[in-house]
């Protein structure tokens, strides 16, 4: 077991683990869940010795192997076959021992316990970790030197399962993983026979695997038995349970409060009034509910939506060489409302195919139609990079509405997020989250008809990515996805298009189908290779699901709940709007020379500083009250 006793850690003089004690139960599977920033890496580094506690410990067996991705990726002249089994130390050590052992005992002993460790059998395991994290058999002969660093840390990640730790730490294994890649890892670990302690922000991925939740929020833990759901409801109802506890004893304290002010200078009442005023003294406040709340994204709807289809594609063929297309035969439209999520294993073409639309790749056969007045924001996580380090959430903004005043530009930036603390920090102390969130603001501030993200939930948490569902699911124009994030896929999509065997087709069945086609034995494995492998079977059919009937009702949900939409954005608009008095109030108090020999003016500021913030805290509980009536209206679980 691994114990977790009284421990605290600080990095860079900031706490993050505050007397914290925990333990994992063995051969268990846990699940390692809090908000981006908060710690949950630095636990996995504290338990690997890479850092070591300011106080209390961390134990576990001494047989126990501890195995985690390192953050380098593998790279060299090995092959990835190769590289995978050096990571079981002591079947190599055996091996190359074997290899100038003279003494036959020693010899005896050394094939008795390769024969017990199962060595022979070690090149075929390895190569199934392999194949079902992408690679296949070609590629696992190829040298890692080969491939590019996300499809490394995906070697790095088959080496660790490889080796069977006593205890595997994982810290967000999907980031450089497909959707398929991901469902094979669900299913791999789902057997793990040893103890498993995963950091994740999938909640599929902790649905279907962790047997336990451990929790950090406010520098400590807490244990919870069960999945991510039974995790999430219970911890919901202890907030409940917490509020109505607070509130009952917030009522006694005011009441005694009353009887002692009343009555201590009275005789006859004196002792009670002792009496309370000790019980009072001996109270132990009840917490306060600290759980922050994730400011929402915000996607602005098109200006003018456009006629349908808004993109048509004929018999076209893309590709990066005129004579070596990638995908072939594209016959698909793109309507003004259509949600749409890509399927099919990296390398498949899903990121081509995105630059086709958004003009990044042009035809090189075949023909591609849309309206010159069509408006595409595209997002992929290498953009992140493209933000330019150096500045500010401000400057972006500030280059997006060159000629508004900073008044505006800080409303602006407010609005998605981006306070007075955050919009004058530098782009490169933001974190992965806040990257994102920048990223997303700058591209879609201008209002497309499209929006294609591509596996936009790597650097978000929980409740980030449930803001992100609500966004999608609000916004008013067409986007195309990519993810391998299976809660975000089937709660925004609408249609399934499945990316495969050099081309892009509708794909009639839904992700259980997909998933029980890429668990079947006899399916063979996709090549990672962008080259057509004529021999891979298509998939089987699938039930005829009434695609449109369900985009009709889901379309008409939304217009029956327009009013409740207007409101919410209403009361948003008066959030920015008080947020940007806020924003100027706190400009001129913070300008010393403005103010010199101006006291009046100082105290009239500070008071109006006062009410502003007095009406924001109203406006902001009327915006909630707002968006959960009409969350509710459309039936999204809270």
């Amino acid at each position: 077991m691994l114990h977790i006793n009284d421990l605290t850690f600080r990095m860079e003089g900031r706490l993050l683990l505050d007397h914290v004690t925990a333990a994992l139960p063995p051969g268990q599977r846990t699940g390692f869940v809090g908000r981006n920033g908060t710690g949950k890496s630095t636990l996995l580094k504290l338990i690997t010795g890479v850092y070591g506690p300011e106080t209390g410990s961390i134990s576990y067996p001494k047989n126990w192997r501890v195995g985690m991705v390192t953050q380098e990726a593998p790279s060299g002249p090995i092959t990835l076959l190769d590289t995978v089994l050096a990571a079981d130390k002591e079947r190599a050590s055996l091996l190359a021992e074997a290899e100038t052992a003279t003494d036959a005992h020693r010899i005896a002993e050394i094939h008795t316990r390769l024969a017990d460790m199962g060595a022979h059998a070690a090149p075929a395991r390895a190569a199934s970790i392999l194949a079902g994290l992408g690679f296949d058999e070609a590629a696992q002969a190829r040298p890692c030197a080969d491939f590019s660093g996300g499809w490394r840390m995906r070697v790095a990640l088959a080496a660790v399962l490889f080796s069977e730790p006593d205890l595997l730490l994982l810290d967000e294994p999907t980031n450089y993983l497909d959707l398929e890649g991901t469902i094979w890892l669900e299913e791999y670990l789902r057997a793990y026979p040893f103890t498993v302690f995963i950091v994740s922000h999938d909640r599929d991925l902790l649905n279907n695997v962790a047997q336990n939740i451990l929790h950090l929020e406010h520098k400590k833990l807490t244990f919870y038995s069960g999945n991510y759901d039974r995790f999430d409801r219970t911890r919901r109802e202890k907030l409940l349970l917490q509020m109505s506890m607070k509130k009952k004893q917030e009522d006694a304290r005011r009441h005694m409060e009353s009887f002692v002010e009343r009555f201590k200078a009275k005789a006859s009442k004196a002792r009670q009034a002792q009496s309370r005023m000790k019980a009072l003294a001996k109270m132990e406040p009840i917490a306060d509910i600290l759980n922050e709340r994730v400011m929402p994204f915000r996607f602005p709807a098109p200006e003018k939506p456009l006629a349908s289809p808004i993109i048509r594609l004929e018999h076209a063929s893309v590709g990066y060489e005129p004579d070596k297309p990638v995908l072939t035969g594209l016959d698909l439209r793109i309507d003004h409302d259509d949600r749409i999520a890509l399927l099919g294993a990296n390398g498949n073409g899903k990121s081509t195919f995105a630059k086709l639309l958004c003009d990044r790749l042009q035809v090189t056969a075949g023909h591609k139609y849309d309206s010159k007045k069509l408006r595409i924001a595209y997002f992929a996580q290498h953009q992140l990079d493209e933000l330019n380090m150096g500045e500010t959430p401000y400057d972006h903004f500030r280059e997006l509405v060159p000629n508004a005043t900073q008044a505006q530009v800080r409303a602006i930036a407010g609005s998605y997020g981006f306070g007075v603390d955050k919009a004058d920090t530098n782009v490169e102390k933001l974190s992965g989250g806040e990257k994102a969130r920048l990223l997303f603001a700058v591209q879609t501030y201008h209002r497309p008809h499209l929006i294609i993200l591509d596996e936009p939930t790597n650097h978000l948490d929980v409740d980030s990515r449930e803001a992100l569902v609500m966004a999608i699911n609000d916004y008013e124009g067409a986007f195309i996805l990519i993810s391998h994030d299976r809660h975000l896929v089937e709660t925004c999509a609408d249609r399934l298009w499945l990316v495969a065997d050099g081309s892009v087709r509708s794909y009639d069945g839904d992700l259980d189908d997909y998933k029980k086609w890429l668990l079947d034995p006899a399916r063979k494995i996709k090549p990672i290779s962008e080259e057509i492998d004529e021999d891979a079977p298509a998939p089987a059919p699938r039930p005829n699901h009434d695609k449109k009937e369900a985009r009709r009702i889901a379309a008409q949900k939304r217009e029956q709940n327009a009013p409740l939409k207007k409101k919410a954005q209403a009361a948003e608009k008066e959030v920015e709007k008080l947020q940007a008095e806020l924003a100027r109030v706190d400009k001129t108090l913070g300008d010393a020379a403005a103010l010199e020999g101006k006291p009046d003016e100082a105290t009239r500021l500070a008071k109006s500083r006062a009410d502003i913030l007095r009406q924001l805290a109203k406006a902001e509980e009327t915006w909630l009250g707002a968006i959960a009536a009409y969350e509710e209206a459309m039936g999204v679980e809270a």
